[in-house]
């Protein structure tokens, strides 16, 4: 509803009247504000009105819409929270539950610098509390004027307004919830705790895809290097996903021969074989509501890989030496560092199985592959090796990080875990040395998976560390050695993760 300069005005009751009328038939949830601060200006003839509603812990007041006589509505900043020095005014009316009327503001006592200044001071001001008896949510209607004018006349049929507005909200915000939302990934998936830790561009990639699966029922099929952390992101989707509540258990198929990882799975009833003396049940009843993380796939043999099929697709076992199946929900989670796909080529996996398995799958990578990784995660888990040794933090010194960047770690974060962990031990004086990690200065990445590319970056990257310790960290007396412009040797040490910002800079 807009104000038609060209039709005759209509009388208060009426204005009053139209607008309980739009709030409880055009308005929807996110449009109750800002057309109760429109109603506002047109009931006060003001020329500036604000809704202030109650946060959701219900201790400040939150700026939820603004209308201007003559610019209509304004935007404003998501959870726009008032200053304490602007809440006196605003709680005094709520608090005391009865309209303030301020005519006169020049000489007032209130702070209401938090009011959007107009062409001409402010003079006269109107806080009208908005509450309903059947609802927690409370706010104040502010409507501004540059005219002096007593406003209280207008506070009876505002707080009227304002409470219907309130429960009319309420009414819609009942019928049309909004979706929940899911924390950002750094805040949810990167907790110390989870394991899941490093910026780099490869594992922000990993999160997302954890992000996404993280409420599906799919199968998971993770896929990577020997100690790239599979069984950490395996625990990652459990705890943060539905099943939580429910057990998280791990079985490793190399880890038995078949008859003893078929009883283990699936359990076995009394004399199913010799030696089972009593019933037992198998990983997959103890996963029952939660999540089985089948650990090298690839090793499991081909008759059990008929058996897992079963259960994933008809959701049910039957335990050795029992006549009937009976039903489990279990969520999968497969890893393997092998290549299922050339298996199924060669005939040693099933492929029914593997595009059961592989609904979603996820290839984690290797740490050679996630830059500016290794520091973060040398520093975790240094921290973690002191506190169960009960030791004093160590720190670390350059040339160990330096070496610790240049390694290819075919072993990836096992078994950088490793060698930091004996670092630590063989630290005595609380800082961790080059020598201390027995590591040489330049290891050499496995030229099976290098591209020229990559080997000659490892070349550039030695020959720079080395010329950077030679200059003790002096980057200018660095470029001049090798001849290339300050600005070129900085962009490359940045291109190629060197880091020097623990360095002194000496020019």
């Amino acid at each position: 509803m807009r104000d038609n300069p060209l039709s005759p005005p209509l009388d208060a009751a009426e204005q009053l009247v139209q607008w309980l009328l739009r709030l409880g038939i055009d308005s929807d949830r996110a449009s109750v504000p800002g057309d109760l601060v429109h109603a506002a200006v047109q009931l006060s003839q003001c020329s500036l009105s604000q809704v202030y509603l109650s946060d959701e812990a219900g201790h400040g007041l939150v700026l939820a819409a603004e209308h201007r006589r003559e610019e209509g509505p304004w935007p404003i900043g998501a959870g726009a929270e008032v200053d304490q020095q602007g809440q006196q005014l605003l709680r005094f009316a709520l608090e005391h539950k009865r309209p303030l009327s301020i005519c006169g503001l020049q000489g007032s006592i209130y702070d209401t610098a938090f009011i959007p200044s107009g062409r001409e001071p402010w003079q006269s001001l109107l806080c009208v509390p908005i509450t309903h008896r059947d609802l927690p949510m409370r706010g104040v209607l502010l409507c501004v004027t540059q005219r002096f004018q007593d406003l209280q006349g207008c506070a009876a049929a505002l707080g009227q307004l304002g409470a219907f507005a309130l429960r009319q909200r309420a009414l819609l915000l009942a019928l049309n919830p909004p979706a929940p939302v899911r924390p950002a990934l750094d805040s949810v998936l990167r907790p110390a705790g989870l394991g899941l830790i490093g910026n780099s561009p490869a594992m922000d990639d990993t999160c997302r895809l954890i992000g996404k699966v993280l409420d599906s029922t799919y199968t998971v099929l993770l896929h990577g290097e020997t100690g790239t952390g599979k069984e950490v992101v395996a625990r990652a989707i459990h705890v943060m996903g539905p099943r939580r509540s429910k057990a998280f258990v791990v079985q490793n198929c190399a880890a038995f021969p078949e008859g003893l990882l078929e009883s283990e799975l699936f359990g076995y009833r009394k004399g199913a074989f010799t030696g089972a003396d009593r019933d037992r049940p198998g990983l997959f009843d103890t996963a029952d509501g939660g999540t089985l993380l089948l650990d090298e796939i690839g090793d499991m043999p081909m008759s059990l890989q008929a058996k897992l099929l079963r259960v994933l697709q008809e959701g049910e076992i039957r335990p050795l030496g029992a006549s009937t199946a009976h039903k489990v929900d279990v969520r999968i989670i497969a890893a393997t560092h092998r290549d299922l796909r050339a298996m199924v080529t060669q005939g040693s996996f099933r492929e029914d199985l593997y595009y059961r398995l592989a609904q979603f799958p996820i290839e984690l990578p290797a740490l050679r592959q996630r830059e500016g990784d290794v520091r973060e995660l040398a520093r975790h888990f240094a921290a973690k090796a002191c506190a169960t040794q009960r030791r004093s933090p160590v720190s670390w010194s350059n040339q160990a990080l330096d070496q610790l960047s240049s390694h290819s770690f075919p072993g990836n974060v096992r078994e950088l875990k490793c060698l930091v962990e004996r670092a630590v031990l063989l630290c005595d004086d609380g800082v961790i040395l080059a020598q201390h990690l027995l590591l040489p200065m330049d290891s050499p990445a496995p030229a099976r998976d290098a591209t020229l590319r990559q080997r000659l970056e490892r070349v550039e990257r030695g020959l720079l560390i080395d010329c950077l310790h030679k200059n003790r960290g002096n980057r200018t007396r660095t470029a001049r050695e090798l001849g290339v412009a300050r600005r070129t040797l900085l962009y490359r040490l940045a291109r190629l993760n060197i880091p020097f910002g623990d360095v002194k800079e000496g020019g």
